[in-house]
């Protein structure tokens, strides 16, 4: 009669549907000496649960601190650019002979090759500034969706 409770038990543990009492039932049987035959399968696997349930873990972890960016150098440059920007704006407006440039074709070949590169990077600046704007849009979106669902504001 107890080997057909333990069969009974064993269809329900391989099917997932044992309740804890049913799966002490199981463990106590398969750790014992006198296992039937035919199911000497899972007294090896009982045995394995057993010992594994006694490992602990001794070892200590480690974890790498967080790289933070060092934003104060992006500061420095577009003040940099800034003052580059200034510099240039200047000497295109005032030339050599000391009167005010109306067109970009009156500038000398040197002077066309700085305004150039001031222009080139003001809008690499000017990308950058837009990427981190649309990145806080895209929070403030998000912000607003989850006030509306939880109706805090």
């Amino acid at each position: 009669m107890e080997l057909a409770k333990i069969e009974q038990l064993v269809v329900k543990y391989d099917n997932a549907e044992t309740t804890l009492q049913e799966e002490a039932i199981l463990r106590d049987y398969f750790l014992s000496d006198n296992v039937a035959p035919h199911l000497e399968e899972y007294q090896m696997m009982f045995a394995y649960f057993q010992t594994s349930q006694d490992e602990t873990f001794t070892k200590t972890l480690e974890f790498k601190p967080e790289k933070r960016r060092n934003y104060k150098w992006l500061s420095v440059a577009a003040s940099v650019v800034l003052l580059f920007s200034i510099y240039i704006g200047q000497t295109i407006t005032n030339t050599s002979e000391g009167k005010p440039i109306s067109s970009l074709d009156e500038l000398t070949v040197t002077e066309r090759f700085h305004y150039d590169q001031a222009e080139k990077a003001l809008k690499m600046l000017s990308g950058s500034l837009n990427k981190g704007n649309e990145a806080f849009n895209n929070l403030y979106a998000y912000e607003d969706s989850v006030n509306k669902i939880f109706k805090t504001k």
